[in-house]
């Protein structure tokens, strides 16, 4: 009697304690581009510009041709451009690697994983949400355990960091966001940090790292995007584009 009544305070306290747990993450192992049935394309002029194009495609299946999805739309990306991103290494790296606060957006291919808002969830979302609270903080700081995740410093319990965004005081530009997976598989310590899709300033202005547009866009993004898709976000320059097209089997641009 005394053992099952053991088991079943260890059961309670386990559930009790997974029920603390709210700050959803990318998954644990990525998901293989091949298997991605949506992708968000940014490319830019070159890797010094601050605008750029987005274009939405999608496919029945790993196998099929990818096809457009509605027009094209303007972005802005990080002030200082685009470096690429150390999750894809190649042999011969035109960009120089992104960097912890080096005001530059990743280059690559990225799953997107959640979504954030300071809302309640929209009705239409399929993907798991974050809804930004006071003390909702994105981890920026390289020496913290917590490094590049979106935390709530209430339930974390390790305060280990001395650098983040509070999200929900970030204001307007945070109202809607996609977490973009850089740096996330696994989390490399000074690689950079807290990167989404989010809403613009206005159409000159770059980010710290992320992409922005026009909040009507991104709704768009968030009312197409389907998590059994495995959705990501492509970004490179349109001249590296051009050269791994067809390699990585990536849509065809008009």
């Amino acid at each position: 009697m005394k053992t099952l009544f053991l088991s079943f305070l260890l059961t309670a306290f386990s559930g009790f304690a997974s029920a603390q747990v709210k700050t959803p993450q990318g998954t644990a192992v990525k998901t293989s581009f091949t298997e991605s049935l949506q992708v968000v394309v940014v490319t830019t002029k070159d890797s010094s510009a601050v605008q750029g194009t987005a274009r939405l495609f999608e496919r029945n299946s790993s196998k099929s041709k990818w096809k457009t999805n509605g027009e094209s739309f303007p972005v802005v990306i990080g002030r200082n451009g685009l470096a690429w991103s150390e999750d894809l290494i190649i042999s011969h790296n035109p960009l120089q690697y992104k960097r912890e606060g080096d005001g530059r957006s990743p280059s690559g291919l990225f799953p997107l994983t959640f979504v954030f808002g300071s809302s309640t969830k929209p009705e239409k979302l399929k993907f798991p949400y974050i809804k930004l609270e006071q003390f909702t903080e994105c981890v920026d700081d390289v020496n913290s355990g917590h490094y590049n995740k979106i935390v709530d410093r209430m339930k974390v319990g390790n305060l280990d960091w001395k650098s983040s965004e509070k999200m929900l005081a970030v204001g307007l530009e945070y109202e809607l966001g996609v977490f973009v997976a850089h740096n996330s598989y696994p989390v490399v310590r000074g690689n950079g940090s807290c990167i989404f899709l989010h809403i613009w300033k206005n159409a000159n202005s770059g980010t710290s790292g992320c992409t922005a547009m026009e909040r009507s866009n991104l709704e768009k993004i968030l009312g197409w995007l389907e998590p059994e898709k495995n959705p990501y976000l492509i970004q490179l320059t349109e001249g590296l584009y051009k050269t791994y097209r067809k390699s990585w089997n990536l849509p065809k641009l008009k």
